[in-house]
């Protein structure tokens, strides 16, 4: 029998503001003005008018220029600069500001994995030898830089470079245009920002880091290899894994893009990211590779402190496929829980994020709410939204230290769900990221947040209780529960590609490494495939030919298995659509395509502003007409968090096998839940070849709580469509 807590948040705009009892004094941080797109196509006069406004603000031009870190002027518009948080405020009053996003740090998610797909160089019918491996197509690695002299990176056998690339190989320490080839064909390095940052200056003479594009850590030499590395004969990690190593797209180009660092406390900061995606879209890369993650809790898709949203948003705008991470914090995701009945305010009380009362600045210890982390000026008579930050942190502590500030009540946004706990002190409840995060943004949007904690209610009735690495990323997205995520599994485990020298004998150039950020390249370089035979494919249709096409499977045809807490199948949540399978995305049948237009009308729908959905877009988005309903974006996936009676979806599939064709519909309705698509079946021809269908979900009223999980699959004779679907049931 499970209890839970009922937590009320009552969305009431008070006009109160709270003034910190400790005024700061006016310090000058790196923040990025966020302008959406362009609206012009010079870059020139784009930077010039990001000058004319700061100086507007500063007062002249010297504090502007003394002031300014990047214009970005050619994916998007935009600049970083150093201000004051009473200027930061000031000029996001300013026409054409989308919003003024305070510099941040991320960190990393960190071959025979090649034939385990089926894309052995010896087979004259696989993608790899259809696309050519990839020939003529450009893949850009934003991480930790390259480093050159690796086999990896030979340009044995290498066409000649792409006429569409514009971009150089810039030159630093340890670097000059004689590292570039035609293999690797670019180099570009961005620092500024991680430098404010740390605000110390970097120490290149004991090697940790390297003033250029080279890589001084290893991460970023061996992610690149992953996705377009050249044949290497006998690579191999101290005698293992010997063998023959290359890229997925042995033949494509590379171009690289530094922004991570080691010194100081390291990372890859806000302004270096959305620089280096300012220029990878200027210099002609077909496709991104991008291991790097947010930390918890996540910021929404219409909100411009994510920084990888938006240079990812962009890039897709303009062709370019973005292949990102999950992160390495699995494997657990979990929902709202509580045994503590006693010592109720059962009346309405403020909510604050921890984040926001936090003692000390300077570190996130608040977030967590550690001991001795949180200002019990600011935390007295308020329950505090807390994020836990790694698996040792615990509610109990957590409740210790609100209670000794004078918090009244704690929501625990954290990874483990095993068990229950009681917190004594205050009345806690403990909750997965995406309930903290959806907590988060009414905390962020609300201007004098309330809640209300009520006493558990016993609910009765039933409840849910190759292999993917515990340390993969989980589902559900906390941002959206409605857009699936992850989208696919690759291979990420001890995975043997280029690295950097080191150790008194030095070591072949290769390294066995484990993470996300090793799978995200390995779908960088499928992507190039399938882009060097469908050129005119959006970045959705080639994700919808990998998601539609997984394998659900292992190699003995037994279920794929996740390795967490409990060893189960694994399910959506774990793998997406399933392992991707090369050979058969490049022959899909159907796709479920998407376009812009269809992500601002969706942006529209999740409730954000016109004003907001047109800063992110330069379009001019009306949220009252065009809103999208949520469950309808195009989306090779259905899944719905809250299902209470019946829901219908919709969707569109569109014909890129045989002009005519026929699909029947085939239904794995998730337990608890009964399926009706409408039609049946899809008759594609000459004239007919986007198909829309729709969707109708029904509970039957006997299972709630957690996620089920089926599917939804049309045939013909030679395809198999099969888009994953995740619902949960709730009491009404």
């Amino acid at each position: 029998m499970d209890t839970k807590l009922n937590l009320f948040v009552v969305l009431t705009l008070v006009s109160i503001q709270f003034l910190s009892t400790f005024p700061k004094a006016a310090i000058n941080n790196v923040h990025i003005v966020y302008m959406g797109e362009k609206e012009n196509e010079d870059p020139t006069l784009t930077k010039m008018f990001h000058s004319k406004m700061l100086s507007d603000l500063l007062g002249s031009k010297e504090a502007a220029k003394s002031s300014m870190l990047y214009s970005y002027k050619h994916g998007f518009s935009g600049f970083a600069a150093r201000l004051t948080d009473s200027q930061a405020k000031e000029i996001e009053a300013f026409p054409g500001v989308v919003q003024v996003i305070p510099n941040q740090v991320h960190k990393f998610h960190t071959t025979r994995s090649w034939d385990f797909m089926g894309l052995n160089d010896h087979s004259t019918t696989n993608l790899l030898t259809k696309s050519n491996m990839g020939e003529g197509i450009i893949i850009g690695v934003i991480d930790s830089g390259v480093w050159p002299e690796s086999e990896s990176f030979n340009d044995r056998g290498m066409n000649l470079i792409p006429s569409h690339w514009k971009g150089i190989c810039q030159e630093g320490q340890l670097f000059n245009s004689s590292n570039c080839n035609k293999k690797l064909i670019g180099a570009r390095w961005f620092v500024k920002g991680i430098l404010d940052q740390n605000q110390t200056p970097i120490n290149i003479s004991n090697g940790k880091d390297i003033l250029s594009a080279r890589d001084s850590s290893g991460h970023g030499t061996h992610t690149a290899s992953i996705a377009a590395g050249n044949f290497v004969v006998n690579a191999n990690y101290e005698g293992l894994a010997a063998g023959l190593a290359r890229g997925g797209a042995p033949r494509a180009h590379l171009a690289v893009y530094k922004v991570c660092w080691s010194f100081g406390h390291g990372g890859c900061t806000d302004a270096d990211l959305l620089k280096a995606f300012d220029k990878a879209i200027q210099d002609g890369v077909d496709i991104l590779s991008v291991s790097i993650g947010l930390s918890i809790p996540l910021f929404s898709y219409a909100d411009q402190r994510n920084s990888i949203a938006i240079g990812s948003f962009h890039a897709t705008a303009k062709g370019i496929t973005v292949a990102c991470s999950a992160g390495n914090d699995g494997p657990t995701a979990m929902t709202g829980q509580s045994v503590d009945t006693r010592m109720h305010n059962h009346g309405f009380t403020g909510i604050t994020f921890s984040d926001r009362i936090a003692l000390n600045d300077s570190n996130d210890s608040a977030l967590g709410c550690k001991r001795g982390s949180l200002n019990a000026t600011l935390a007295a008579g308020q329950i505090i939204l807390c994020f836990s930050q790694s698996s040792t942190q615990n509610i109990f502590s957590a409740a210790i230290s609100v209670a000794e500030a004078g918090g009244v009540g704690l929501i625990f946004a954290q990874y483990r769900s095993d068990g229950l706990e009681s917190c004594h002190y205050i009345p806690c409840i403990k909750v997965d990221y995406e309930v903290g995060t959806q907590i988060l943004s009414y905390i962020r949007k609300a201007r004098y947040p309330i809640a209300k904690l009520g006493i558990p209610k016993t609910i009765i009735g039933k409840w849910v209780s190759p292999k993917v690495a515990d340390f993969s990323g989980r589902g559900p997205s906390s941002i959206s529960p409605i857009v699936l995520k992850p989208d696919i599994a690759a291979p990420g485990v001890d995975i043997i590609a280029a690295y950097i020298p080191f150790g008194a004998k030095k070591n072949s150039g290769f390294a066995l490494l484990s993470g996300t950020s090793m799978s995200c390249p390995h779908i960088a370089g499928i992507t190039a495939l399938i882009k060097s035979v469908h050129k005119n494919w959006s970045p959705a249709a080639i994700r919808s030919a990998l998601v539609t096409t997984a394998s659900q499977k292992g190699t003995d045809r037994s279920n794929i298995a996740e390795e967490g807490s409990t060893p189960k199948v694994a399910d959506p949540f774990d793998i997406g659509g399933g392992v991707v399978n090369p050979n058969r995305a490049i022959d899909p049948g159907l796709i479920y395509d998407i376009e812009t237009n269809d992500y601002v009308n969706f942006l529209c729908g999740t409730g954000f502003s016109s004003k907001s959905v047109s800063g992110l877009t330069q379009t001019k988005a009306n949220c009252t007409k065009n809103r999208l309903n949520e469950l309808n974006l195009n989306l090779p996936s259905i899944t719905i968090p809250y299902l209470k009676r019946k829901v219908t979806v919709s969707r569109k599939v569109t014909n890129v096998g045989p002009v005519e064709s026929i699909y029947k519909a085939v239904v794995e309705a998730p337990q608890g839940i009964k399926m009706k698509v409408e039609p049946q079946i899809l008759r594609f021809n000459k004239t007919t070849q986007i198909v829309p269908f729709k969707v109708t979900f029904f509970t039957t009223g006997k299972v709630y709580g957690d996620y089920r999980f089926g599917s939804l699959i049309w045939r013909d004779p030679k395809h198999t469509v099969t888009i994953p679907i995740s619902i949960r049931a709730i009491f009404v």
